[in-house]
């Protein structure tokens, strides 16, 4: 990504909602790709996005939970 500019913003918690929502965008995009190996009958590949599926929903959850802590703490 050498050639894109610099953010305008330098904030670490819209770094963190970034990531939180290409996660939970993630986990919700491998949700049509498991249907469509399953309905090619490729077992294996769906179970494959299942797990990728996995580490994004654990992502988001996390992601979430670090934000709720911040935006508390930075409130109080």
């Amino acid at each position: 990504m050498a050639n894109q500019p610099d953010s305008p913003v330098r904030d670490v918690n819209y770094n963190l909602i970034a990531l939180l929502e290409a996660s939970l965008k993630n986990a919700w995009q491998m949700e049509q790709y498991i249907q469509d190996a399953e309905r090619e009958g490729d077992t294996e590949l769906a179970e494959w996005f299942r797990k990728v599926q996995h580490n994004s929903i654990k992502a988001g959850e996390q992601g979430k939970q670090l934000l709720m802590q911040r935006l508390s703490r930075d409130a109080g």
